[in-house]
């Protein structure tokens, strides 16, 4: 290796750090630093054989046949435009995901998520000022709804998995040192009250999924003591319910919203669209089971579903589920490798062990719960969340 490629991967060994840290933050600043880690993979040379060596991971693999379906699709798609911005949007279990783990290291894992937790950290503090009325409100942050950098339906899922995080350090991590398990668990606490004062319902449920996670991780799945946490769990629900305002109105106008649509067919409400998104997405699959109706034809055939169904109701361009979104536009055919890369990453994190093995079990658990809110894995902040953190996850490591 040159004096030159070395001090290429040097940089993108920082990139990466850095990549953690800004991802929460902003979309431009990710995607300049994940373009400048590309582009610096490239300068340092020896591509070939980096995707020789990439190639033998089972969770590249089975991302790159993922990938291939979405290209496949286009053959049977008739709006090739849409189908290719598809495509684009899917470009990061193709490209990135190879990449980032290529460039990952395993020695580095503890500043990756050291970055990850400090960028939640800022947000979270950002997110109390403008609460408390102590900084002004900008951006889309408001007072009823101070997510600073994103909007509620991607903040609340990264803070529920950074509160995993934190409460697996205070629990299950090798830290020894008092203060920074004091540090963890004060971190974990701001980002769980921080969970209830802010919009987002998906994120808020998968909360409570990381408590039973934990749980399941420290006692043991067979452990009788598991009991406490189901406990623990509804309690903080009800505390939740009688002290905050914001999460008491957005649970129960998401039940008189579901009511409502099943009783008046109302549509004009966020859970009442996504119920029609989900009912009309599901006709399509059913008329197009095997290999759906093509990477860019969702929007047409759920205009045309609709017209049938109830021409009054409205019109999306993905049904808010990943795994209808797959199904309506590739069908089994598509949802079957997308399923494996779950079971893959599974399968890589059993052979690891302490945080490698338990944060590598909970992402893919975490995300397959996730994706039945809305399609997560479409949209940016999210998905880049699943793919920074599987670059480094799964790269076959043992560590304690």
């Amino acid at each position: 290796m040159t004096f030159k490629s070395q001090n290429f991967e040097k940089a993108n060994h920082f990139l990466m750090i850095l990549l953690g840290f800004m991802m929460p933050l902003t979309v431009a600043g990710g995607n300049i630093i994940l373009l400048l880690i590309v582009f610096l993979w490239i300068l340092s040379g020896n591509i070939l054989q980096k995707i020789k060596e990439i190639s033998i991971n089972p969770l590249i693999k089975i991302s790159w046949i993922f990938y291939l379906t979405f290209l496949l699709g286009l053959i049977w798609t008739d709006d090739i435009q849409w189908g290719f911005l598809m495509l684009k949007k899917m470009i990061d279990f193709g490209v990135f995901l190879p990449i980032l783990m290529s460039v990952s290291k395993t020695e580095h894992i503890k500043y990756y998520i050291a970055a990850f937790l400090s960028s939640i950290a800022l947000t979270v503090f950002l997110s109390y000022g403008i609460w408390f009325e102590l900084i002004p409100e900008f951006h889309n942050a408001t007072k009823l709804n101070p997510t600073v950098t994103m909007s509620h339906i991607s903040y609340n899922p990264f803070l529920a998995f950074a509160a995993y995080i934190t409460l697996h350090q205070v629990f299950l991590g090798n830290e020894k040192r008092t203060i920074w398990v004091v540090g963890y668990f004060l971190l974990f606490l701001l980002i769980g009250f921080n969970m209830f004062i802010t919009g987002g319902r998906a994120g808020q449920l998968m909360f409570f999924v990381t408590l039973a996670i934990i749980s399941i991780q420290y006692f043991g799945i067979a452990s009788k003591k598991n009991i406490f946490v189901i406990f623990l769990i509804p309690i903080i629900f009800v505390s939740a319910l009688i002290f905050n305002d914001n999460f008491h109105k957005r649970i129960f106008d998401g039940l008189n919203n579901f009511s409502s649509f099943y009783q008046e067919n109302k549509f004009d409400t966020s859970v009442g669209e996504r119920l029609f998104y989900f009912n009309t997405s599901l006709d399509i699959f059913r008329n197009n089971p095997l290999f759906g109706v093509g990477t860019g034809d969702f929007p047409e055939e759920f205009k045309k579903e609709r017209d049938k169904r109830y021409p009054m109701g409205p019109l999306t361009v993905n049904p808010h589920n990943m795994y209808l979104l797959i199904l309506s536009t590739l069908g089994l055919f598509g949802l079957i490798p997308f399923l494996m890369i779950f079971f893959s990453q599974l399968k890589i994190a059993n052979k690891n062990k302490g945080i490698y093995k338990n944060l590598g079990i909970t992402l893919p658990i975490f995300f397959t719960f996730l994706m039945i809110f809305d399609s997560y894995l479409l949209g940016h902040f999210t998905t880049m969340l699943f793919i920074y953190f599987s670059a480094f996850l799964y790269k076959n490591i043992a560590k304690n």
